[in-house]
């Protein structure tokens, strides 16, 4: 069989998605208990049986892990695949971390966003906020890129609207702010390194399958 001297080797964003990652795979039948010790120092962790090796990253990190491969396959969300450009394979939308890239800001905005008057948007994603802006809405607005709550930048009068992921609103509401504009739904995907997809395809096939499988139980 391909590959089979050698580990498929998984990255995982660190935090939550990490971990209901990691029950879909055990619902696959793809387990690795020692990554949920929380007192662990290690930094790969190994199933011997199944040929499988992971490790948690940055989330930002993991399309770079894969593209290099690094990793062979990766799960992120859809915002950090799109906001890194990395050359990568997604092959498999798994439905975790639902959530919506969205513009947002005060009320007041509403009227300029709609009629093409914003001049500054905040965001951490400016790679997205740009395409939306540029490309879709065919406005050229100053992008400002930021790395804490972008909340606080139209509150401040840094920007009149920001570009983030909302999952509940409550924060934007919490801060006088809401929902403008829906850019795109986001959720968490699987990734693959070209090279390991055409090298150990049988093998990365059988793990979608059954990811699929453990998506539909």
């Amino acid at each position: 069989m391909e590959g089979t001297d050698r580990f498929i080797t998984i990255a995982l964003a660190k935090g939550r998605l990490a971990m209901q990652t990691l029950d879909l795979f055990e619902k696959s039948g793809i387990t690795c208990d020692e990554i949920k010790d929380k007192d662990t120092r290690k930094l790969i962790f190994v199933n011997h049986e199944l040929g499988l090796k992971f490790f948690l990253s940055k989330t930002s990190d993991v399309p770079t892990y894969v593209e290099y491969g690094a990793a062979d396959l990766g799960v992120v969300g859809y915002d950090t695949i799109f906001e890194e450009g990395r050359k990568i394979l997604e092959v498999l939308d798994l439905g975790l971390g639902k959530c919506n890239m969205c513009v947002a800001g005060p009320a007041i905005a509403k009227d300029d966003l709609e009629n093409g008057r914003i001049r500054r948007v905040a965001t951490k994603y400016p790679r997205m906020a740009k395409d939306y802006f540029y490309e879709k809405k065919h406005q050229t607005v100053e992008i400002i890129k930021l790395n804490g709550s972008v909340e606080l930048a139209p509150i401040v009068g840094l920007s009149e609207v920001i570009v983030d992921i909302v999952e509940t609103g409550s924060t934007l509401k919490a801060n006088g702010l809401e929902v403008l504009e829906t850019i795109c739904p986001l959720s968490a995907r699987v990734i693959v390194n070209e090279a390991s997809m055409k090298l150990l395809r049988d093998r990365i096939l059988a793990l979608i399958n059954a990811l699929k499988e453990g998506l539909c139980e």
